[in-house]
């Protein structure tokens, strides 16, 4: 009894927060990545939406892998730990990719606007040697 609700709990609580917090980290990071892209809105988005469809590979994979780990929960109270350390490892994975994921973006986002300064400054030189 309290296996099968431990487990539809754990895929509940950790589904929804994983869709919370791609959608969230979506909608606040498209500033970033649009000013990380040179004002680039198309490219920002398109990437916003890979890193997002990257984002829910991933974590969706591993709630669904870590839920064969573990002992099955018999009482109440073995219920309520196996949900914290479950839902707690969930978490810190979703930590972990949002600041790889920020690093890689912080990375080529710079890169991508040092060729987008670069060119600008191609453009301004030949226009003015026009």
């Amino acid at each position: 009894m309290y296996a099968l609700t431990s487990y539809c709990a754990y895929l509940i609580v950790s589904i929804g927060l994983t869709v919370w917090v791609a959608r969230t980290l979506s909608k606040n990071g498209f500033v970033f990545l649009t000013e990380c892209f040179g004002h680039d809105q198309l490219l920002a988005a398109s990437t916003n939406h890979l890193l997002v469809v990257g984002f829910y590979l991933v974590n969706l994979g591993w709630i669904l892998l870590t839920l064969r780990f573990g002992t099955p929960p018999e009482t109440a109270i073995d219920a309520i730990q196996f949900l914290s350390g479950k839902v707690g490892i969930v978490v810190v994975a979703l930590g972990l990719m949002h600041f790889f994921n920020m690093n890689a973006i912080a990375k080529f986002g710079r890169k991508v606007g040092q060729w987008f300064r670069e060119e600008q400054w191609a453009a301004k030189a030949g226009a003015g040697q026009a």
